[in-house]
């Protein structure tokens, strides 16, 4: 392309593209807040762990454990009920 064979100080800028280059370096930085530095960033394996498997794992948890805390119990044939039952 032709612009790639010019020299960089020979490329001209609009008024619009140092907008639009001036707004993306603000929106880079504006979700840091004051004095904050941002840490190393999570690993695939970490992300997955965290967003998915720990979730997962914490609602089949909580699941169980109210499934077996409400779930049906056998009933014994002799404390059958007029109620409940036809004979």
């Amino acid at each position: 392309m032709a612009w790639q064979r010019l020299p960089l100080n020979s490329l001209r800028l609009t008024p619009m593209m140092i907008r639009l280059t001036s707004a993306i370096n603000f929106l880079a930085l504006d979700n840091q807040e004051d004095g904050t530095v941002a840490g190393e960033g999570l690993s695939a394996v970490e992300t997955f762990a965290y967003f998915f498997a720990a979730p997962t794992a914490l609602f089949l948890l909580i699941a169980v454990i109210t499934y077996a805390l409400t779930g049906d119990r056998k009933k014994s044939k002799n404390s059958a009920s007029a109620i409940t039952s036809i004979e």
